[in-house]
């Protein structure tokens, strides 16, 4: 099985993620994984963090001349700023921030210093993530799986750009020219606006990101037990990234508002597309996000999710001092007015990486070649029912 877990603190000495599943043979393409761990600390509204850091992955193990051995892979970015024992870097927190860990990790770990609450719960932790989940598009990569995600909405400025398998590689060099990584121009003007007013408000923004997977065989995920569901795997990965509160998987919550007939996509039969990735299963529509019943249906996968503002705000908010009790401004730590795009980068990775782990357990093997076989033989298999 395809598993990772990952490590990091804002002041700690590095970002850690141990993967383990991996076939032997995925070759790594260490530019690819060095721009997207690039991409993650830009955007427009970063703060001063980025200035400092400049992400590059290192592996201890798992990897030979560029090629994974099958073993466990360990990649390792390094934080220059790693002064987490040095106490005029990080004093001690007193005052917790409304929307932050800060006051429940206190309590939980019977402290009134909020200090070690707010490095354990740091999105610093999404660079290995983000490292694990662009190792995982390595391996789709090479099976003709792509995963591009990109920003929806920040305030209320929004695109209705629509996104295909047709189109997703325009959209991709326009996400690539955006400040914000909106594939929309005029939005990333007003999203930009948007921005700044918060910066000069000493106020923070949120926002809506998008993920679309292409090329991805029907049958991943299951039916059969409620932790297997693909829908539900993604929507657990995506909520863990921090500042999230609500994941959709194809229309999501708009289904809501409409009846049956407007929601569910009809089946149609292509002979021309037979030898597709969908068997010459067609939709004229995807409201399912391509998941339907817990498992893939050959259509795109399709998930957003909603990154509320960051909860560090430089007027301060309401809260207590929790040695007095007393009313006080909550602390301010270094942080970003918005990391929308920077949190599409992070979305990209997670997503890739759980299609990653429903591919290995469908036709998993030792081996790339053994995978690459396995999806061949299933979809023959499949064009003859």
């Amino acid at each position: 099985m395809l598993t990772y877990a990952t490590a990091g603190e804002s002041h700690g000495p590095a970002c850690v993620a141990l993967v383990s599943g991996l076939p032997a043979g995925v070759p790594l393409d260490l530019d690819f994984i060095n721009a997207e761990l690039a991409r993650r600390q830009g955007g427009y509204g970063r703060g001063a963090r980025q200035r400092i850091e400049t992400d590059r992955i290192e592996f201890l193990s798992g990897v030979r001349l560029g090629n994974t051995t099958g073993g466990p892979l360990t990649a390792v970015v390094r934080n220059k700023d790693s002064r987490l024992d040095d106490l005029e870097a990080t004093p001690p927190v007193h005052r917790p921030r409304p929307g932050h860990a800060d006051l429940a990790g206190s309590l939980k770990w019977l402290t009134n210093d909020c200090r070690e609450t707010l490095e354990r719960a740091s999105a610093r932790e999404t660079a290995a993530r983000t490292a694990a989940g662009v190792v995982a598009r390595c391996l789709l990569r090479t099976l003709g799986i792509e995963v591009f995600a990109f920003v929806r909405q920040i305030g209320h400025a929004a695109t209705d750009a629509h996104v295909t398998a047709q189109n997703w590689g325009q959209m991709k060099a326009l996400r690539d020219a955006s400040e914000t990584y909106c594939p929309d121009s005029a939005a990333t003007e007003a999203q930009c606006e948007i921005i700044r007013a918060a910066k000069v408000n000493k106020d923070t923004a949120g926002g809506l990101v998008e993920a679309h997977v292409f090329g991805v065989p029907p049958g991943l995920g299951s039916c059969v037990g409620w932790d297997t569901r693909l829908d539900a795997r993604l929507a657990y990965a995506v909520m863990s990234i921090q500042a999230f509160k609500c994941v959709e998987i194809g229309l999501g919550k708009a289904c809501a508002a409409l009846p049956g007939s407007h929601v569910h996509d009809p089946i149609e039969f292509d002979a021309g597309q037979r030898q597709a990735r969908n068997l010459g299963f067609v939709r004229p529509t995807n409201h399912a996000g391509g998941i339907e019943g817990g498992m893939t249906n050959g259509m795109p996968i399709v998930v957003r999710g909603t990154m509320k503002p960051i909860a560090t705000l430089l007027q301060g908010m309401p809260s207590v001092d929790l040695r007095t009790k007393q009313p006080e401004r909550s602390q301010y730590e270094r942080s970003d007015v918005c990391a929308v795009p920077a949190a599409s980068v992070v979305l990209e990775s997670v997503v890739g990486f759980e299609v990653a782990r429903a591919v290995l357990e469908k036709f998993g093997g030792d081996t790339l070649e053994e995978v690459r076989g396995g999806m061949e033989r299933f979809l023959e298999m499949a064009r003859e029912v």
